[in-house]
């Protein structure tokens, strides 16, 4: 955690403090001796320079006694110059090397013994016990330490408050030590006496934003910009404007941070991200373009060149940008992440599986105390997982999640809710049900479990159970929306649209405003759809797409309704068409597109894409009803009689909620009037002439 300087600005910030080699070894001129301080300090120096080149030397061959060396001319350089924190940094940082970490807390108690209030002393103790904490392994002895390093600069801020890079230190350790309060205390003092100290306002406005105290956070960057602003201020003030997700706000931030000092990258990286969050993605690229030019070898920059390149849909410049990224980055789990999503968004899925499985297998190879490699597998394993779900290998799917809930009680909870919707998909009930009463039965205040459980009866057309489950989660407060729109869907799914109305209705008056309502209009127009209720189910969806023109599942719903009806067909096909742009391997989205097709007349482009999206869903009844019907109008009616008996079987093994009896009526009469009208044909074809 101790900052780590190259030697060379470690060297100059000597230079700087110390007088120049010529002034030591040349003789004054005047007769009067060369004062004592100024002899001491060169004397530091010297034996400072020789601690590093013994350093050096102790690198390079590994010899104990370079290390004794270094540590013995560190200290003395130290001694001679006790205030100097570049010379206890490098002291504390040989001792950390040598691993003789237990030999300089032994030294130093010892000296504190003699003098509890050596200020030097402290201030080498509070670095050691900094420098080896990176290094040490198990909670129980990282808090040992943390403790030790608290207890130092505790020591050392007593002694010396005007010491500001301690307190920070200080605070930041209060704060992994989970303190808040005394951290905070810490760094309100600090910026009582320094109200422009960067590096104090910087953890201060972490430290409240952490509290959830964004508001605080907020209202104290503006009060020090209002006194005097600063583009470091003015970049802060971005930051906590981002956590908030008041993107409006941060951007306009960071842009004035820009204006103030051009130079500072991070003001622009800041600005990047912004726009990239807000989905400005034209301003987004051209400054990371700009990134680009001041950073080429900057894999970061590239990397979001292309998520904004695979945002646009120009994915052979998204996969260029990813390239590069890889080059300067080799072995980046998110570089290779973002690779496999572009993969996905080409349709390559199994280049997709090969890449995150190759993720998998270099972050297990890392050390179990590694802090990030239970998040990272975490990551990786659901998006694994979701892949092997969506090309409908399903059980590696399955697979895949329990290995993510190998990780942890989170990791459990999470990988139960995928395996059950996996079930769901694979439309094997007994094991989504059997899965959902296990995940109930080990986490039975999860919120998140129940409702999942709560769909899979509703599959099973067990609504009331459902509800039933569910009823522990109302509390008479604003948080009952997703609870009564949970109702709305259970009972949409069994087709008891009036109460499914009654319960969007009153998830509805709860909203705070009108984009919490998003869902609720969805379901809402879902509901009046099923009930052939057209113009109320079109106002819904309308009110949707007002307020997100770009959510997909509206928009397909709608331009579908439309087909369905054979009306406005225009307007439904670039409904859908604006799905696809999004997801454009939905096979949903594609079976839609190719229906509208089916309405229009243009059977060749139908039976294109219905193709296309039995690729992605080979078991789903209406996609192979639809081909079925394209063949039949084209003539090939035994292709069509072969596309209407894999529907009908698909619809037998159909989920009872998803099961819908007009549409295999329909199916099977057409297979009927086929088989009459072949049995009316064959004795005519079998007579002899």
């Amino acid at each position: 955690m101790t900052r780590k300087r190259p030697f060379f600005a470690v060297l100059w910030a000597s230079l700087v403090a110390l007088p120049s080699f010529a002034q030591i070894a040349e003789p004054s001129q005047a007769p009067t001796a060369e004062p004592p301080k100024v002899v001491a300090r060169a004397d530091a120096y010297y034996n400072f320079t020789m601690g590093h080149v013994y350093e050096q030397q102790y690198e390079q061959t590994g010899a104990g006694e370079y290390a004794t060396r270094a540590i013995e001319s560190y200290k003395k350089a130290y001694a001679l110059d006790p205030q100097s924190p570049i010379i206890g940094e490098r002291l504390a940082e040989m001792y950390w090397k040598a691993q003789r970490v237990r030999e300089a807390v032994t030294e130093a108690t010892q000296i504190l013994k003699n003098n509890p209030d050596d200020l030097p002393t402290h201030r080498l103790l509070a670095l050691v016990y900094l420098r080896s904490l990176g290094d040490l392994n198990g909670p129980n002895v990282q808090g040992e330490a943390i403790d030790k390093a608290i207890q130092e600069y505790s020591e050392v801020h007593r002694l010396d408050p005007t010491d500001q890079e301690s307190t920070i230190w200080l605070a930041r350790l209060y704060r992994l030590h989970n303190e808040t309060d005394k951290a905070e205390a810490v760094l309100r003092g600090l910026l009582k006496d320094d109200p422009e100290n960067d590096a104090g306002v910087e953890q201060l406005t972490q430290l409240l934003l952490d509290e959830s105290k964004a508001e605080e956070a907020i209202d104290l960057l503006n009060g020090l910009i209002q006194r005097s602003p600063s583009a470091t201020l003015y970049d802060h003030l971005g930051d906590a404007y981002t956590q908030t997700h008041d993107y409006a706000k941060a951007e306009a931030a960071y842009r004035k941070a820009v204006e103030i000092d051009p130079s500072e990258l991070s003001h622009l990286r800041g600005l990047g991200q912004t726009l990239l969050s807000e989905e400005k993605y034209p301003q987004a690229l051209s400054i990371y373009q700009k990134l680009s030019e001041f950073l080429p070898d900057d894999a970061d920059t590239y990397l979001r060149i292309a998520q904004i390149y695979r945002e646009l849909h120009e994915l052979d410049k998204a996969e260029e940008n990813l390239v590069k990224a890889r080059q300067f980055a080799p072995g980046s789990l998110e570089v290779m992440y973002n690779e496999a999503m572009i993969y996905e968004s080409q349709g390559r899925f199994e280049d997709a599986i090969r890449v995150l499985s190759d993720a998998v297998t270099g972050v297990k190879a890392q050390s179990r105390v590694m802090p990030s490699r239970r998040r990272s597998l975490a990551i990786l394993y659901q998006q694994l997982g979701m892949l092997y779900r969506d090309t409908q290998n399903y059980q590696a799917a399955i697979y895949t999640f329990q290995e993510l809930g190998h990780l942890g009680d989170e990791e459990d909870a999470r990988s139960r809710l995928l395996i059950m919707d996996t079930y769901r998909q694979a439309r094997d009930l007994p094991k989504a049900l059997q899965a959902g009463k296990d995940a109930a039965a080990k986490f039975p205040d999860d919120a998140s479990i129940r409702a999942s459980y709560a769909m899979v009866l509703a599959d099973a057309q067990q609504p009331d159970d459902a509800v039933k489950l569910l009823q522990a989660g109302l509390k008479g407060a604003p948080a009952d929306r997703d609870t009564l729109l949970n109702y709305a869907q259970i009972y949409e799914r069994s087709h008891r649209y009036k109460e499914a109305e009654e319960s969007a209705r009153k998830a509805e008056a709860l909203a705070k405003q009108p984009a919490d309502n998003e869902m609720t209009w969805l379901l809402l127009g879902a509901i009046y759809e099923h009930q052939k209720e057209y113009d109320k189910a079109e106002g819904a969806f309308k009110k949707v797409l007002e307020i997100n023109p770009k959510n997909a599942i509206t928009l397909n719903y709608y331009g579908y309704m439309l087909a369905e009806r054979g009306v406005r067909l225009d307007e439904a096909r670039d409904l859908i068409q604006r799905a696809l742009d999004q997801e454009p391997y939905n096979g949903a989205y594609l079976d839609s597109l190719g229906w509208t097709y089916y309405k229009e007349n243009k059977l060749d482009q139908a039976e294109l894409m219905l193709r296309k999206a039995l690729e992605r869903e080979s078991h789903d009844p209406t996609i192979r009803g639809h081909l079925g019907d394209v063949l039949a109008k084209q003539g090939r009616i035994e292709l069509a009689v072969t596309e209407w008996e894999k529907s009908l079987n698909e619809w037998h093994r159909a989920l009872p909620a998803d099961l819908e009896e007009d549409k295999v009526a329909e199916v099977e009469k057409k297979l009927n009037e086929y088989k009459h009208r072949v049995a009316q044909k064959t004795p005519a074809a079998d007579a002899k002439p």
